[in-house]
């Protein structure tokens, strides 16, 4: 997010939604007409048959589109849990860790040493450099922004600096324009997660070319790559209409355009989910308490494409 509205925004441009999957309806409106016992038979038959398996699978795809709860606090892994707790980390960060839950994001993305990955429109870094120590020294992050405005410099100039603190050398600075096809400087299939974490309303808002921006990230992630996002909810039907106000996003609205571009919806989490928040208002009014929404999907591999 890019508004002028308050402190976090550049301080950090960065920062379960239930899939209504349905199972396949079994309309029977016709009238049947009873020519003969017989008939009844067979159309009282075909009845029973068919619907338990209509309900089987209504159950099957309800039980899919459920959001997963928070990780047990004993299941994060270590390396995600020091990489949070690291004394490096700048103290105006981890005073956002509250409200963000880190170690939950990073667990859910399934974020590993070694890893090759992405943070798209970055801002200040706050992912960053989450993902930078957890994939430690072996792995990779792509920190990617747009070209800051002079009145962000401060805003660039904190990017840039956390990029050569210790721990940091990591870390590949990207600035390039969402619609450039060298968004993401890697050889294609190469990156094992990309991550927008609460922009991508502002992507929308902005009028940015999100088709050439999806089908780069498609392009760079391997087969089965992760492609994890974290937004503010608007209400349920509300579409884009909110995220150049409210700077909030309807779930649904981004699940069927990244759907679009090839990826599937793996899993949601609640983590973030906060019902007390009505959605009618700014997010930055909620105290960092707004309801969001977290949606990881993948790439598939080929064998799932192909059937």
């Amino acid at each position: 997010m890019v508004d002028a509205e308050p402190r976090e925004r550049y301080d950090d441009w960065d920062s379960s939604y239930e899939i209504n999957r349905r199972g396949i309806p079994i309309r029977m409106g016709s009238k049947l007409k009873i020519f003969s016992n017989v008939a009844i038979t067979i159309a009282i038959s075909t009845i029973v048959a068919v619907v338990p398996l209509a309900r089987g699978h209504a159950e099957t795809a309800s039980s899919a589109s459920k959001p997963e709860g928070a990780i047990a606090e004993s299941a994060v892994p270590k390396y995600i849990v020091d990489a949070v707790n690291s004394p490096n980390r700048p103290t105006d960060d981890r005073k956002l860790d509250g409200s963000r839950k880190p170690e939950q994001l990073l667990a859910f993305f399934g974020i590993k040493p070694g890893m090759k990955v992405a943070d798209l429109w970055a801002g200040g870094g706050y992912t960053t450099e989450l993902l930078a120590r957890t994939v430690g020294p072996n792995g990779r992050v792509y920190s990617q922004n747009l070209q800051f405005p002079e009145k962000r410099k401060a805003a660039e100039n904190s990017w840039q600096g956390r990029l050569r603190e210790p721990g940091m050398s990591n870390v590949v600075e990207v600035t390039k324009p969402f619609e450039s096809p060298e968004l993401l400087p890697v050889p294609p299939e190469s990156l094992d997660a990309v991550i927008i974490n609460l922009n991508y309303h502002d992507i929308v808002g902005r009028g940015y070319d999100r088709g050439k921006l999806n089908a780069s990230v498609f392009k760079a992630l391997k087969p089965g790559g992760v492609y994890g996002i974290v937004d503010n909810s608007a209400k349920s039907g509300s579409g884009a209409r909110d995220a150049n106000t409210l700077h909030r996003i309807d779930e649904q609205f981004e699940i069927d355009e990244i759907g679009k571009a090839g990826f599937k919806l793996a899993a949601t989490s609640d983590v973030l989910r906060n019902p007390k928040d009505q959605r009618t208002e700014p997010f930055w009014k909620t105290d960092h308490q707004q309801d969001r929404f977290v949606l990881k999907f993948v790439k598939p591999t080929r064998s799932a494409s192909a059937s």
